[in-house]
């Protein structure tokens, strides 16, 4: 399944980088981490699911069609 969306729960962001470090092409992290908006889902998909699975205050999420 293709993912459609992205995003962060900026509560439970501790700010680690560990999404930027394993897929900078969607994340960047300044306090808090966030999506990009020009982020091509279909492209790293993958790598999104593994900084989701990775993330150790289970911030990041998606959404599938």
């Amino acid at each position: 399944m293709a993912i459609k969306k992205v995003w962060i729960d900026e509560d439970a962001c501790t700010g680690c980088g560990l999404c930027e470090d394993t897929c900078p092409d969607v994340f960047e992290v300044d306090d808090v981490a966030k999506v990009k908006e020009d982020a091509d889902f279909d492209e790293f998909e993958d790598e999104i699911r593994e900084a989701a699975d990775d993330c150790p205050g289970e911030a990041i999420h998606y959404e599938e069609e």
